[in-house]
C-alpha cells in the first residue's frame, strides 16, 4: 500500500524563500535567553547533539548553550562539516557514542537537526543499549528521499544516492527507543510528511510554526527539547505543551489528512497532550 509520504513533492519555491526568517527566529532566541528558567531541567544526562547537511557544531551551539543551561552535558559533535556520508556513522559515530556512554556511566540522548536526525536514527538501531532517546528536528526519514530541496546537494556532497534503499532502511521504521520528531509544515527544505514517526507506545510527533533553518534554535524547539530530555529514564509520556504557550504547538485531528505547502490548510491549536499518533 503506497503511502502519502512516498508521493509527495519537495516544499515549494515560496516556502523555500521563506527560510530567510530563520535570521528572526534567531532573534527570538537572545530574546528569550530570560526565560530559560522557565524550561525543565535534566538530570546531567549527555546529550550528543548532531549538526544538518553542510552544518558543522557552529550551528548547534545556541543549542548546546541552551541544554548546558538547562542541566544537561551538551556534546559536539566534533567531526567538522557535516558531509551526509552515512560513513560517519560507521566510522565515527558509533565510538563516539560508546565513549560518551563510557565516560559519564549512562545511556546518552542524542538530538539531530536535519540529517544529523537521520544519523541519530541510525546510532539508535547500531546501539540501542547506550541511547536513552532520539529527538529530531526536521530530519525526513520516511517517504520520497528526495522529497526536498536538498537531495541534489546531499547526493554532491555524500557521494551517495538519495534514494539508494540500503542507506534508507538505516533511517525507517520503529526505533528500540523513544523517538520524537519535532517538524514544521513551514520548512522549506524537506516536506513535513516524511518527518514523521509510525504510531507506537514511545514514537510522537510536536509540530511547531518554523522555518527548516531555524529549527535549531527556535524558542518552541527548545522547550519540547528540554521537556523531552527532562524525563526521567524509563518513564517516557508523550509531550503537553504547557498552559502559557500551547499556542506554540498547533496540532492537528487525526482525520485531517489535507496538506499545503502554504500552510493554508485549517488548523486547530490545541491545549493539552500531543497526540503520538502521525498527522496524515
Amino acid at each position: 500500500m503506497e503511502r502519502r509520504s512516498d508521493t509527495v513533492r519537495p516544499p515549494s519555491v515560496a516556502l523555500l524563500a521563506r527560510e530567510v526568517v530563520a535570521f528572526a527566529e534567531l532573534g527570538a532566541f537572545f530574546a528569550t535567553v530570560p526565560w530559560w528558567p522557565i524550561a525543565p531541567r535534566g538530570d546531567r544526562c549527555p546529550v550528543l547533539v548532531l549538526p544538518g547537511l553542510i552544518q558543522s557544531d557552529f550551528s548547534t551551539r545556541p543549542l548546546r548553550s541552551f541544554l548546558s543551561n538547562r542541566g544537561h552535558i551538551a556534546c559536539a559533535w566534533g567531526l567538522g562539516t557535516n558531509s551526509g556520508s552515512t560513513r560517519l556513522v560507521d566510522d565515527h559515530l558509533v565510538r563516539r557514542l560508546h565513549a560518551l556512554c563510557d565516560e559519564h556511566g549512562r545511556k546518552v540522548s542524542i538530538v539531530g537537526w536535519s540529517m544529523g536526525g537521520l544519523f541519530a536514527r541510525n546510532l539508535a538501531r547500531r546501539a540501542p543499549d547506550a541511547v536513552r532517546q532520539v529527538i529530531t528536528l526536521g530530519s525526513p526519514f520516511t517517504g520520497n528521499p528526495r522529497a526536498s530541496n536538498a537531495w541534489r546537494l546531499y547526493e554532491a556532497m555524500s557521494g551517495e544516492r538519495a534514494d539508494d534503499p540500503k542507506i534508507a532502511a538505516r533511517f525507517r521504521g520503529a526505533l528500540p527507543v523513544p523517538a520524537t520528531s519535532i517538524y514544521s509544515r513551514r520548512d522549506g527544505i524537506v516536506a513535513w510528511q516524511c518527518c514523521l514517526n509510525e504510531a507506537g507506545p514511545q514514537a510522537e510527533n510536536i509540530e511547531v510554526i518554523s522555518s527548516h533553518c531555524g529549527l535549531g534554535h527556535h524558542p518552541a524547539v527548545l522547550y519540547a527539547v528540554a521537556d523531552r530530555l527532562a524525563q526521567p529514564e524509563g518513564d517516557w509520556r508523550p509531550f503537553e505543551p504547557p498552559a502559557i504557550a500551547w499556542w506554540m504547538y498547533p496540532a492537528r485531528g487525526a482525520g485531517d489528512d489535507k496538506s499545503s505547502d502554504s500552510d493554508s490548510s485549517p488548523r486547530t491549536a490545541v491545549r493539552g497532550r500531543v497526540s503520538p499518533q502521525p498527522w496524515r
